[in-house]
């Protein structure tokens, strides 16, 4: 019975390979590297060297425990790949049950300033020596996941090895080669000579005199792949050592020449439009080319060495060799052009018929189907965005284009609630234009009762036109959105908070309390967070401190338990719990939940600006009551800068101007430590971990390599250090980066 997709794709991910049978043996190289004692071997050659044989033998004789990880084209994601690399790391050790949770969750820079640096204090505390086998590498393409990855290596500890097998030099190479922490394995390394010669034809029952192994070596340059080719060929042509060419130019004429002249049309055929697969069973292949005995044939591919490599003991899932596929690609391309799009498209359907739908989107995004795309990533887009692969959603988005997203106007509902709460002001608020002026009247693949409900509840929590408006577009969402919608408790929710908005707190109450109820049938996060954070707070407001307590309990149960701590709906809660445990007189705990709350606040702008004041307001109160009248006053200011563009914004308004006239009353209270860092500071520290120059750090933020240093040189002086590693060890120490 075939596996379900997605799990065994996982599970293929991360499970040892077999070495093929009769490889030449790579254990010199390999006891080489072992021996050096670095950190971490790089081993950079061009397609076809053998580099993931290499690996596999390695993991087969390491005596250390091995997390292995085949990376693709789907793990150019930085909270994927650390989500994967924890799991890999989780399987072999006891002691880090709840790491892979601890990679989720995370928002803009937070992948780089709290799952990273969680995931390299892991590997630097191991028990006992391990190595990481990183395949495939050159897959990662996003500077975001280099930046990770650059964190995560750098914790890897003595003792203990990352193997990584790339096509081409990584981004962190260079800086390890000029710490010593690197050793290299190339294309040279990797070249066979003529006893790997000899060994290859002589596997393939083609006999070869060391006289005719000197002279294919020559031809080939050692070239692995050249040399399996050329064996595979002389035993269809009755023994006789063909001439081959080690030159990457000519080997798409090459294979089609030799390797493929002796197989028949429909072989042909069938390797060609199968290479649109990243990975291959037998069920997908027929639902594919539309017939049936395709496990029969891979399995005859196999045999024949045809370049199929098994991904299962059971031999149900393959993949092409990475030259041979690209090679068939070419080929499919070139004869039968036509057929591509229809090809993608099935495997769209096979993948999605079997629940694999992430999968299915990505072949529909090789394909002009943008209605059906759209469609689907409408579907898909809110889960994605909650395990905090913000970059895949914005690939989706980049990928079919503004004009698809604007034709189908539910998406685009979906791409403003991803820029509201991830602090990208602008995107937010072009989005919110374009839905304005939008209309649409068939049920969105969404979940939501409506188009118009759906952008009633974004437009609420953007709140645009003041607390009256944002009261009319949640009711007008709750009134749309049934009993059984998975968005009820958002509408709900919104509806809360616009009654607080307009000092209707009971109501408030109520409808919190509402929220909180439908969202735990759904198993939706988002709004439990929100409406138990408010409730707690609205509790400690009445002097309800048990009660309080208990909605602080479920709130930040929920956070742990989904993964969200950096998200911007999580912020309040942390607010709340600091609060509570000043009540209490637990001045440790209140200064960890205000530092969880300072270093997530970055995400909550003026694109939500009920939440972004709010926040700001509760954490300002926790500070003066600490006889901290300096940071309180820095969230008023910042408060101010909201304020400035969403002036309307009814009690809450009122509220702040309160609590501004309490701060002056105590401007004689002494401050207990320098001003906080800013939304713009911390979200350049987690760089601080990486070899980038301010140069390219204000690459990655958009921003001048002046703004960077004057950045840098602020951080350095409330933190009170003098150099970037000073910097970031101080932040750990306070809470500002790790877990």
């Amino acid at each position: 019975m075939l596996v379900e997709p997605d799990r065994f794709l996982l599970e293929a991910k991360l499970a040892i390979p077999e070495p093929h049978p009769g490889g030449v043996s790579r254990a010199e190289l390999i006891e080489a590297a072992r021996a050096s004692e670095r950190r971490v071997i790089v081993v950079s050659a061009p397609a076809g060297y053998g580099k993931s044989t290499l690996l596999a033998q390695w993991a087969r004789t390491e005596e250390r425990r091995v997390a292995w990880v085949s990376l693709d084209r789907l793990d150019d994601d930085p909270a994927a790949l650390l989500t994967l690399l924890a799991t890999a790391y989780a399987r072999i050790s006891s002691d880090n049950a709840d790491l892979v949770t601890d990679m989720g969750g995370g928002l803009g820079v937070s992948p780089l300033g709290r799952a990273a640096p969680r995931l390299a204090s892991a590997f630097r505390t191991s028990p006992s020596p391990f190595v990481l086998v990183l395949d495939d590498l050159h897959e990662l393409r996003s500077p975001d996941c280099h930046d990770v990855l650059g964190v995560v290596v750098a914790g890897i500890p003595r003792g203990s090895q990352v193997v990584a097998a790339s096509r081409s030099e990584q981004p962190h190479v260079p800086q390890l080669r000029v710490t010593g922490d690197a050793w290299e394995i190339g294309a040279s390394d990797l070249a066979f000579d003529a006893a790997g010669a000899e060994q290859i034809f002589s596997e393939a029952l083609v006999d070869l005199t060391r006289e005719q192994a000197v002279v294919v070596v020559d031809r080939t340059e050692g070239w692995p792949a050249g040399l399996y080719l050329a064996a595979l060929i002389a035993r269809h042509n009755d023994g006789a050592a063909s001439t081959v060419s080690g030159d990457d130019r000519y080997v798409a004429d090459y294979l089609y020449r030799e390797s493929l002249m002796h197989l028949s049309a429909d072989t042909q055929r069938f390797l060609r439009r199968t290479a649109v697969l990243d990975q291959l069973c037998g069920p997908l292949c027929d639902a594919l080319l539309g017939g049936s005995g395709a496990n029969e044939q891979l399995r005859d591919l196999e045999a024949s060495n045809m370049f199929l490599i098994p991904l299962d003991r059971h031999r149900q899932w393959y993949r092409y060799h990475a030259l041979f596929r690209e090679f068939l690609l070419a080929e499919l391309d070139r004869v039968e052009p036509d057929v591509v799009m229809k090809l993608h498209l099935r495997a769209a359907d096979w993948y999605e018929s079997h629940g694999s739908s992430v999968t299915a989107l990505e072949h529909l995004l090789q394909t002009t189907e943008r209605d059906r795309s759209v469609r689907l990533m409408t579907a898909l887009t809110l889960a994605t965005y909650q395990t905090g692969q913000i970059s895949t959603v914005q690939r989706w988005l980049s990928t079919v284009g503004d004009t698809a997203i604007e034709a189908y106007p539910p998406l685009a509902v979906l791409a403003g609630w991803v820029a509201a709460l991830s602090g990208q002001t602008a995107e937010a608020q072009r989005w919110a234009a374009i839905i304005d002026a939008a209309s649409y009247d068939l049920t969105p693949e969404d979940g939501t009762a409506s188009f118009d409900s759906a952008r009633a509840m974004l437009r609420s929590i953007m709140c645009p036109a003041g607390p009256e408006q944002a009261m009319t577009d949640a009711t007008l969402a709750v009134s749309e959105e049934p009993p059984w919608s998975p968005w009820r408790d958002q509408a709900l929710c919104m509806s809360a908070e616009a009654h607080l908005l307009v000092g209707e707190v009971e109501q408030a109450v109520a409808l919190f309390t509402e929220s909180s109820a439908v969202a735990a049938t759904t198993g939706i996060s988002d709004a439990t967070i929100v409406s138990e954070s408010e409730l707690a707070l609205l509790a400690m407001d009445r002097g309800r401190w048990q009660e309080a307590a208990e909605h602080e309990e479920r709130a930040l149960g929920a956070i742990e338990e989904s993964g969200m701590p950096d998200y911007a709906t999580s912020v309040l809660a942390f607010a709340g719990a600091a609060r509570l445990a000043v009540h209490r007189g637990d001045l440790v705990g209140a200064n960890r939940r205000l530092t969880q709350a300072m270093r997530a606040r970055p995400s909550l702008t003026f694109a939500v600006p009920s939440l972004a004041v709010r926040v700001r307001l509760h954490l300002a109160k926790v500070y003066l009551a600490m006889a901290d009248a300096g940071t309180a006053c820095h969230l008023l200011r910042e408060i101010d800068d909201i304020l400035l563009l969403r002036p309307a914004l009814g009690a809450l308004a009122e509220e702040v101007s309160e609590f501004r006239l309490l701060v002056a009353s105590d401007a004689q209270v002494e401050s207990t430590s320098g001003p906080p860092l800013t939304s713009a500071e911390l979200r350049l520290l987690p760089y601080l971990q990486t070899h980038l120059t301010l140069r390219e750090i204000g690459e990655r933020l958009f921003v001048s390599r002046n703004t960077v240093s004057s950045e840098v040189s602020s951080i350095y002086r409330k933190l009170g250090v003098s150099s970037r590693g000073a910097a970031v060890a101080a932040a750990i120490a306070i809470g500002l980066l790790g877990g």
